[in-house]
């Protein structure tokens, strides 16, 4: 039933009691405790906002590939951080050691992000994608 719970709330983590309690048909109460289980042992982190597909659509979205200099990579991870576009850091195995998801409004703001990520001391090579369409999100 956790991972039931767990696949509504990804789907709407504003959904209410209730309405998951009927969908699993199970009282309310018995969500309210699955909920607060699941949060005290950290399965669910937050609650977030997810995009609407038309504003989400109008974003300019890039996968880039980094390959750092080892010496440099703390330093590379904490400057990625603080640039808002970089939406996601993941570390790879392959020739490159790090993949971002990078989001932007413009292609100006796009080419300035990718800039300022190939500047970053250490940083040796990028490669970008630019995100044509997703098929799907979970």
């Amino acid at each position: 039933m956790d991972q039931r719970l767990l696949s509504l709330l990804r789907i709407n983590s504003r959904a209410t009691t209730s309405s998951l309690a009927r969908e699993l048909g199970v009282s309310r109460s018995t969500v309210q405790d699955r909920i607060a289980r699941l949060e005290r042992r950290h399965v669910i982190a937050g609650y977030t906002v997810r995009y609407h597909e038309d504003f989400d659509g109008r974003l300019l979205k890039a996968h880039v590939m980094i390959q750092v200099s080892p010496k440099h990579s703390v330093q590379i991870v904490a400057a990625l951080t603080n640039i808002a576009a970089v939406k996601t850091l993941q570390t790879v195995s392959g020739i490159y050691d790090l993949v971002t998801l990078v989001e932007t409004v413009t292609t100006q703001e796009m080419d300035s992000v990718l800039d300022a990520i190939g500047q970053l001391p250490g940083v040796e090579k990028t490669t970008t994608s630019i995100v044509l369409a997703s098929k799907f999100e979970r």
